[in-house]
């Protein structure tokens, strides 16, 4: 990396799909940031309609975009890492935005620490009840277990960070994002770059806002999506296991067990599913007290869908994610090259909508 009289440049990159609702308030937080460095933002879009890339071009001009036609989270982001340039690259996503200190306090993180990536907070940020329950649900023990970048803790060595800000030389040493994953593509890529010795920190006073789902119905594919694809990361690293994974589906099976009984009449049928809405209750009423919302009366339905849609989902897991990893360029020997991507006659983009 430069010397601290010469910052390291930076590459924002932003994988989205049909986010015209969200992308301005995301680019705007990048363009706002408080770095004496220079910073290159690419968009790679993935959506169905032009929208996304008309606003980008027509508001953002200075913005790169480069188009991601398999539309998915880990093929846009490896899209956007082979235009990067920047000596690091920050993660963000259409439905987060960065504080204005953000990139300046993770570079003087990673040259602090020596980590290969370096992350914080997911902070969900939401407007209408049923987006603050979501927030709750997801930033405690009972919703997501205990990962750091959700509950908070110490600065230090984690298994995973949410977004993430790494060096570009460890980020392409390790081969990008592997495409095949359509979630859990993050967690993925922090192991494989513990398995090549390098450090993945956690830093508290990083934090990203995020505006969680605003319907039930997309809270709940995004949680079946989890699940579906977990077996996967899973089968790639399986030391990555751990009991909280287990936690879900074990819940769904004892659910459709005791259904099971019931209908058969065995006595003790109800036993599991009570006891799993009693501590529904009860948690969700501590976190209220705790919190002084409102909003989390609806908690208890937040946190079932949340686990029973994971759980179903890593029951049912998708085969694609069983097969062998691909990473950003699976079928060359060398990271990607600037040259790969330049596009011609010098136009903005890599590829018209």
């Amino acid at each position: 990396m430069p010397t601290a009289a010469e910052p390291p440049s930076v590459t924002v990159i932003i994988p989205v799909r049909n986010a015209e609702r969200t992308i301005a308030a995301a680019l705007d937080s990048v363009l706002a940031q408080a770095y004496q460095g220079s910073i290159e933002v690419v968009v790679a879009d993935g959506s169905d309609s032009t929208a996304t890339s008309e606003l980008v071009r027509e508001r953002y001009p200075s913005v790169l975009w480069v188009a991601n036609p398999q539309q998915t989270t880990p093929n846009g982001l490896n899209a956007a890492l082979q235009a990067a340039s920047g000596d690091i690259v920050v993660r963000c996503d259409a439905q987060s935005t960065l504080p204005p200190d953000y990139i300046q306090r993770a570079v003087e993180t990673l040259t602090r620490t020596g980590a290969a990536v370096v992350g914080g907070l997911q902070r969900p940020i939401g407007e209408k009840p049923l987006e603050r329950a979501i927030g709750m649900a997801i930033t405690t023990p009972l919703g997501t277990g205990d990962a750091r970048y959700r509950l908070g803790g110490q600065e230090g060595p984690v298994d995973t960070v949410y977004l993430g800000v790494f060096r570009r030389a460890a980020l392409t040493a390790a081969g990008g994002f592997d495409a095949i994953l359509e979630r859990g593509e993050d967690t993925e890529l922090n192991w494989r770059l513990r398995k090549r010795g390098e450090t993945v920190w956690f830093d508290p006073q990083l934090a990203v806002s995020y505006k969680p789902r605003t319907t039930l119905r997309a809270l709940a594919r995004q949680y079946f999506g989890y699940g579906r694809w977990k077996l996967g990361v899973l089968r790639r690293h399986p030391r990555e296991l751990r009991l909280r994974h287990l936690a879900a589906p074990l819940l769904v099976t004892g659910l459709a067990a005791s259904a099971g009984a019931g209908l058969a009449g065995a006595g003790g049928a109800m036993a599991l599913p009570l006891t799993y809405a009693a501590t529904l209750l009860l948690g969700s009423a501590a976190v209220g007290v705790m919190r002084r919302n409102a909003a989390a009366l609806l908690l208890p339905a937040v946190l079932a869908l949340m686990h029973v849609s994971w759980g179903i989902g890593f029951l049912i897991p998708n085969r694609r994610g069983l097969t062998r990893p691909r990473n950003a360029w699976a079928t060359s020997d060398r990271p990607p090259r600037k040259a790969d991507w330049q596009p011609r006659n010098g136009v903005r983009q890599a590829l018209q909508p």
